[in-house]
């Protein structure tokens, strides 16, 4: 019975943030006659606010909302880039907050771009290594050999865990240092709507929380596999 409450507790640690920032989304998603503009529309112009010429607005479909450093391209969903929504225009302003980051070369962006990349090789090296494993062990008969490789796959999974808990005030910051500022300060909302925008900001910044347990939950297990 307590394994299971556990188990219960762990999947709603994980998965709650993301089940909410859904919900959030969708509960201010309903397009306003008192906000001029669509999510597209609103990045476009703040772009050009902060005199960001080199950087895009492109309508990204199924592939969601997010910033590409490596093509200076904000990305909005489609709903979000053609709405005029309170959700819209919040996530719009949160990605373009990313831009900011960018534009600025603030240092956590910075960090957390040449993790991810360095991530995304150490990910391929350890899937390979943990694949190779049993060969190598099977012709080397070597218990240094297992290790070795065992060691290679938790080096790839610590960084991986490491790119998540710096994104998280990476997201933090687009969300509450960024965008929220922007959108009180420039009269882009309406005072009433405050509440539910900051709703949505937090949504917006929570989204990678459930990636960033589930890392640390596996991080925990291997060092716990490793230590026997």
């Amino acid at each position: 019975m307590h394994l299971i409450i556990l188990i219960l507790l762990v999947l709603a640690v994980i998965f709650g943030p993301q089940l909410w920032a859904q919900y959030t989304f969708r509960r201010y998603s309903q397009p306003s006659s008192s906000i001029p503009g669509t999510g597209g529309e609103l990045a476009q112009h703040l772009l050009e606010r902060f005199a960001m010429s080199g950087v895009k607005v492109e309508e990204a479909g199924q592939q969601g909302d997010h910033y590409d450093p490596t093509r200076k391209v904000v990305c909005l969903s489609t709903r979000n880039y053609q709405d005029n929504s309170l959700t819209a225009i919040a996530v719009a302003a949160h990605e373009v907050g990313h831009a900011i980051q960018h534009h600025r070369k603030e240092a956590m962006l910075a960090l957390r771009t040449r993790l991810a990349m360095l991530a995304l090789l150490a990910q391929k090296l350890g899937a390979a290594a943990m694949l190779a494993m049993p060969l190598v062990i099977f012709i080397s008969r070597a218990p240094s050999s297992a290790l070795l490789m065992a060691t290679i796959g938790f080096a790839a999974l610590f960084i991986g865990t490491l790119v998540h808990l710096i994104t998280l005030p990476v997201e933090i910051d687009a969300s509450f240092g960024k965008a929220l500022p922007i959108l009180m300060q420039g009269n882009y909302i309406q005072k009433q709507d405050e509440a539910a925008v900051r709703q949505i900001l937090r949504a917006a910044a929570l989204t990678y929380l459930a990636a960033s347990l589930s890392s640390l939950l596996n991080l925990w297990y291997w060092l716990r596999l490793l230590r026997r």
